[in-house]
Formats: C-alpha cells, sequence, structure tokens
C-alpha cells in the first residue's frame, strides 16, 4: 500500500490534481482498482499539505448488489459513502437491447457520476484508471482509430464545471493486486452480461506477451512516449 500511495501522491503533484479545501468524489464501483484508490485518497487526507476530503460515491446499475462490505471499509476509513440507484442496465440490456452495449454503458455512467458528485458538493471526481489502462487506451485508439490518443491525467468539463482526476496514472495493475490481496478489499464481482474478454483485455495480452518476448522495457517506453508527447494534458510543467 506504501508504493501505491507514493507514485499516487506523485502523479497528484507533478499535474496539480488537488487544491485546498477540495471534496473529492471518489467513484467506486466495487472493482479492484477503485477500492484501492479511496484507500490511497483517504490514507493521503490524513497529511497532504493541502487539505481534502474524500466522498465514496457508487452508482448502482440495477443490478441491487450487496455493499455492506464497501460500507464497513468507508466506516473503518472515516469516509462517507453513498449509493445512487439507477436503471442503466435496464435501458441498456432490456429497452435498448445494445448488440455493442460498452459505450454507451460507459457514457451513462459517466454522466450519472458527474451529476452525482455535483449532488453531493463535489467538484473533482477521482477515477481508477491505473498505467496499465494508460498503455492499452493509447494502443486502442491507435490501432482502432488510427489517431494518438489517451485520456488525459486531468480533465476539465466545462458544461458542469468538474475536474475528473486520474491520480494512479503511475500505478501498475499488479501492485493493485497486490493491495487487494494483502488487505482483503471487499471487491464485488462484475455482474454485467457483456462482461468478458474484449478488445482491451487483447491489448492487455499483447502487451504482456510482446515484453516477454521480444522488448523488454516496452511498457517503460510506451509509457514515456505517452507523457513526453503532445496529446493533451500530459505535458509536465
Amino acid at each position: 500500500m506504501k508504493k501505491v500511495v507514493s507514485l499516487t501522491r506523485r502523479a497528484i503533484e507533478e499535474y496539480n490534481m488537488i487544491e485546498e479545501g477540495d471534496k473529492i468524489a471518489v467513484g467506486v464501483s466495487g472493482g479492484k482498482d477503485s477500492l484501492v484508490l479511496l484507500c490511497a485518497l483517504s490514507e493521503l487526507s490524513h497529511y497532504y499539505p493541502k487539505k481534502f476530503t474524500v466522498t465514496a460515491l457508487t452508482l448502482d446499475m440495477g443490478y441491487k448488489s450487496d455493499y455492506s462490505g464497501i460500507q464497513s471499509l468507508c466506516d473503518n476509513l472515516g469516509v462517507e459513502f453513498k449509493v445512487k440507484y439507477t436503471n442503466i442496465k435496464e435501458i441498456i440490456f432490456d429497452i435498448r437491447n445494445e448488440t455493442n452495449p460498452c459505450s454507451l454503458c460507459a457514457k451513462m455512467r459517466r454522466g450519472s457520476l458527474n451529476d452525482f458528485a455535483l449532488e453531493n458538493g463535489c467538484h473533482k471526481v477521482a477515477l481508477g484508471h491505473h498505467n496499465d489502462d494508460v498503455l492499452e487506451t493509447f494502443l486502442l485508439s491507435l490501432m482502432h482509430e488510427g489517431r494518438i490518443h489517451c485520456f488525459s491525467p486531468v480533465t476539465y468539463l466545462d458544461r458542469t464545471q468538474l475536474y475528473q482526476i486520474r491520480p494512479m496514472i503511475y500505478v501498475r495493475e499488479r501492485d493493485i493486486r497486490g493491495v487487494i490481496n494483502n488487505h482483503s478489499l471487499p471487491v464485488i464481482h462484475n455482474e454485467c452480461p457483456a462482461d468478458g474478454y474484449t478488445q482491451r483485455e487483447y491489448m492487455k495480452d499483447l502487451i504482456k506477451r510482446l515484453e516477454k518476448e521480444m522488448t523488454p522495457g516496452l511498457r517503460k517506453r510506451l509509457f514515456r512516449a505517452i507523457h513526453d508527447s503532445t496529446i493533451d494534458g500530459w505535458k509536465t510543467k
């Protein structure tokens, strides 16, 4: 956990993600990434020079999952926890019967989470994207869209005047798994019927295979290329 907190702090400071007095909403899906991010930000909030508070917000997609484990975790952390129940699952799978639901689902989740954050007085939303997500998104954009692009460490949404921050961009997925195993965090199983082997999983396997068989150090070089590029939001001062 110490390593994750250290790398999270590094990203926060390099990209000026947190200001004095911020109330930050952590989008807690119940997956490993968001739970580790919640714990890291909660720990940082106790001693970070710029004082900030953390609120855990969960969107129930319509599965009515059991959130008692997350509630207990938040109680132990001293973090406020709120759940908003939605009908996103019903709209996507029952009403619209989407054959490729992921894009629409992500868009609806983002919009609902942003609204939920604003309802709770938060003007920053912390998302659990990690270092592996950065590389996979970059390659997906390059190979499927023909453009050099990746999400930004900090994104300003002018319509809502809300910031999205991604404090775990330096954290490897394997380190997140280590925290989950060592601290027995209450991960909730993904009940989405579309969950399975995706293009993102393919990119994950491709990077692993290339680094192992052909080009050791590939991950670091890919990330350095993104970090030093002209992609919007990545150049540090």
